[in-house]
């Protein structure tokens, strides 16, 4: 079976049945992977505070001291 296009990989739903991870509703084209503006800016948001983490087990980087390259 060929592949249309029609469906998202990720998701496994049709093109107009993707939801926003954030809320939940209906993706619009022009927001797209979220249904609005708001969405978007509340995920911007939380990268730019640094919310999303990746787990790792490495220690934390020490920030180098006042006057050390």
């Amino acid at each position: 079976m060929a592949n249309t296009g029609a469906s998202d990989p990720v998701t496994k739903l049709p093109a107009g049945r993707r939801r926003c991870p954030l809320c939940g509703k209906p993706v619009t084209a022009r927001h797209q992977p979220f249904c609005s503006a708001r969405c978007a800016d509340i995920d911007l948001g939380r990268w730019l505070k640094e919310s999303y983490r990746v787990a790792t087990d490495e220690p934390p980087e020490e920030a180098p001291e006042e006057g050390e390259p």
